[in-house]
């Protein structure tokens, strides 16, 4: 998925009905959307977003520090 992507504006958290940012792989991980509002990971697989409440992942307090710095432009 490409940051431009007009999918994007569209999507939407399915907890908090919520804009998500896309997070670009990095280092061997996969491209996820995420809620920073919820410090909760939307998993990216084969270019179709998971966004079933139960597919996503809570994120740990150090890892959100970090996923902000990411999505900083």
């Amino acid at each position: 998925m490409k940051p431009d992507d007009p999918l994007l504006k569209i999507l939407a958290c399915p907890i908090d009905k919520g804009p998500l940012h896309l997070l670009p792989e990095e280092a061997g991980g996969e491209e996820a959307l995420y809620n920073p509002r919820l410090h909760r990971r939307y998993p990216i697989t084969d270019g179709i977003p998971q966004l079933l409440p139960s597919s996503g992942q809570q994120v740990p307090d150090d890892e959100h520090e970090e996923l902000l710095k990411r999505m900083a432009p």
